[in-house]
């Protein structure tokens, strides 16, 4: 006789970490959750939005191979919280508060422990912006993955007064743009990232770098930035025009997706300083100043289009808020984004 146990999946296990889990994932729940654990999908109701005319957005992502050095390290608590900020950022910047996340993660051997550190890093991401943790799925898939290995994606869903969307047809040429500090690579440009630490510089996830301040893996680890608390006062106010969440593609692809045809952007490189990491990867990888502006957030994760009236009253509620924005460029005729002055040598060209 042959159980499913002795295939690869061990059910008991997975009711295990589901019973370790219940409580996190609870504590997330808001006014608007109708439904509990166990169900086959969720329940929520849109009226605790308290939106007028409520228009729905949603977005789905996943963390990717920024896992890979969550395998290398064992730690596995912070690559959840990665997942949730990044999907609330990428609904944000059309206005949307976001209501509820639901998590999907598929792993060869499912190990309790693992499962718990990983969700609660979601539920973590969710209950400190208000979002509930409304359903998942945990997949045991033995064969597929290597042991040791999952993968995590999420799905979330908020809520904008379709009065207030953002879609880029209030942006005006002139308008300034403003950077928010991003806390590293967040989770875009690992694959380059993995390769320029590990195999070209021979660097080890426990090895301290002295212009990092911290191990490698420590710096690769850090929580993708949430914008949410700092951003959400200045859209009650109407004081954005359209911000771009500067992922995969950099500010050179992000940033023409907000704008209206006939208008670019121009970036004036020094205008912040870049992290220690990006100067790293620019000049241990001798990386093309292209790749860099279209891998990389180089520092800014988020960008907001904002009129030239109302840049000192933004800039002083982000301070006030502790979030530190810095004027970086303009809104011009033209399409796509060019860069004033850009960096020349590694690494001291890139400030």
């Amino acid at each position: 006789m042959t159980t499913y146990r002795e295939a690869g999946v061990d059910i008991d296990a997975q009711d295990r970490a589901l019973a370790r889990i219940k409580e996190l994932v609870r504590s997330t729940y808001s006014a608007g959750v109708l439904s509990d654990q166990g169900s086959f999908g969720g329940l929520f109701d849109i009226a605790a939005a308290g939106v007028k005319r409520p228009v729905l957005v949603a977005s789905a992502d996943g963390v990717g191979t920024k896992l890979r050095v969550a395998f290398m390290t064992g730690r596995h608590d912070t690559v959840g919280r990665d997942l949730v900020h990044h999907c609330i950022n990428d609904i944000l910047v059309q206005g949307a508060r976001p209501l509820f996340f639901l998590d999907y993660l598929a792993t060869g051997r499912l190990d309790p422990a693992v499962v718990e550190a990983l969700v609660a890093g979601v539920a973590g991401g969710c209950g400190d912006h208000g979002v509930a943790l409304l359903g998942g799925e945990t997949a045991e898939m033995p064969g597929f993955y290597a042991d040791g290995e999952y993968d995590l994606a999420g799905f979330i869903v908020g809520a904008v007064d379709r009065r207030r969307i953002l879609d880029g047809g209030g942006v005006l040429e002139g308008d300034v743009l403003v950077g928010l500090p991003s806390s590293g690579l967040h989770t875009n440009g690992y694959s380059l990232a993995r390769h320029i630490l590990f195999e070209r510089l021979k660097l080890a996830p426990e090895d301290s770098v002295e212009e990092l301040g911290c191990t490698v893996a420590d710096e690769l680890l850090k929580v993708h930035k949430c914008y949410f608390d700092p951003v959400w006062p200045l859209l009650e106010k109407g004081l954005v025009h359209a911000m771009a969440h500067i992922t995969g593609g950099g500010l050179t692809d992000n940033l023409p997706r907000v704008l209206p045809d006939g208008l670019g952007a121009t970036i004036k490189v020094g205008a912040w300083d870049v992290p220690p990491i990006f100067r790293i990867l620019a000049a241990g990888g001798k990386v093309p100043e292209d790749d860099l502006w279209r891998t990389f957030n180089m520092g800014a994760g988020m960008v907001l289009v904002v009129s030239p009236k109302e840049i000192a009253s933004v800039l002083g509620k982000l301070r006030d808020a502790g979030c530190v924005g810095f004027p970086m460029g303009n809104i011009v005729q033209g399409e796509g984004v060019t860069y004033d002055h850009p960096p020349a040598g590694y690494p001291t060209g890139l400030r």
